[in-house]
């Protein structure tokens, strides 16, 4: 991505986290990259666009990230135990991203199917390791879709526990917290 898209596009994540994707408008964006409405058309042909790709990267971030911590790991409960890591880490240091995402999963308008596809497609992968955590007898058996679901709500809640303290989040202190409740809670171990 050139220096230009780049700046827009930080821009756009930082203005719909601030304001919200819908209070957010083309002028606004320009204004405060310091760019001309022709270099944004150049780049994006319309704001959803912008959306688009901030859920394209989002994603690119998650599977990446998952794929290399979680190839290395032997058991279920490593896996999850780096999951629970890799999404605290990101919730801290993309902060906007996971606001923009959360607050448009809920309604039914194209921009907010895009957001719970995304969603559900991650706890699709925390579905599949807990899965084989039960087949193999390291977790408890139980509801597949409300444990993944769980986990996901769980670490989401760092963000939540930022915002009411106002202050930084620890990733390893806020870590231990959740991997003590969480596998606590599904592991037999």
């Amino acid at each position: 991505m050139n220096k230009t898209k780049r700046r827009i596009f930080n821009t756009a994540i930082k203005l719909f986290s601030e304001k919200g994707y819908d209070n957010t408008n083309i002028e606004e964006i320009t204004a405060v990259a310091g760019v001309a409405k022709g270099s944004l058309y150049y780049h994006f042909s319309k704001k959803e666009d912008i959306f688009d790709l901030l859920l394209e990267e989002g994603e690119k971030l998650l599977t990446n990230n998952i794929e290399i911590k979680t190839k290395k790991c032997t058991t279920a409960l490593e896996k999850i135990k780096a999951i629970i890591m890799i999404q605290i880490k990101i919730t801290v240091k993309y902060e906007d991203f996971l606001n923009i995402v959360l607050s448009q999963i809920w309604g039914q308008e194209s921009k907010n199917i895009k957001c719970q596809k995304a969603v559900y497609k991650y706890i699709n992968r925390i579905k599949k390791i807990i899965k084989e955590g039960i087949d193999s007898g390291e977790f408890y058996d139980g509801d597949i879709e409300a444990l993944a679901s769980g986990v996901f709500g769980v670490t989401c809640s760092s963000l939540i526990y930022r915002l009411r303290t106002d202050r930084q989040v620890d990733v390893q202190d806020v870590y231990d917290g959740f991997i003590e409740t969480v596998v606590r809670g599904i592991s037999k171990k």
